[in-house]
């Protein structure tokens, strides 16, 4: 059966910075898609973050490219397993040199984080109780 898959791309000041900051969060960078102006993190079997440098980026837009540390261009929001690796993943992200930003969302059946990466891009982290999705 075939997987859609999602290519998020995003400007960076810093490709090595970026690429240091995702493979401290525990991702992978292909090196067949990766370049000193552009890092391909491997988030999941579907899901694949292209940091482009921001005159690589340039080159797929003629629009102006956002700063994303003073203007939301995007929320990413990525799944976890548990309550616990939404914590690990954020207090990581913070770690290695990202914020935390905005407060924990605790609805019982639900758990969330947010951080923002070095260039100021907001990954929310979710957790959701898988009986609760049932029913």
């Amino acid at each position: 059966m075939y997987q859609q898959m999602i290519f998020v791309n995003l400007p960076v000041s810093d490709v090595a910075a970026s690429r240091k900051f995702f493979t401290e969060l525990g991702y992978t960078i292909n090196p067949q898609f990766s370049t000193d102006d552009c890092a391909c993190v491997v988030i999941s079997d579907t899901i694949v973050a292209m940091l482009l440098s921001k005159p690589r980026y340039a080159d797929f837009t003629k629009k102006e490219i956002a700063d994303a540390t003073r203007t939301s261009e995007v929320l990413l929001c990525l799944s976890a397993e548990s309550r616990e690796k939404v914590d690990e993943l954020v207090d990581a992200a913070i770690a290695a040199g990202g914020s935390g930003t905005g407060e924990a969302q605790d609805q019982g059946f639900m758990y969330g984080r947010a951080f923002d990466d070095l260039d100021g891009h907001t990954w929310e982290v979710m957790w959701m109780d898988p009986a609760a999705v049932q029913g």
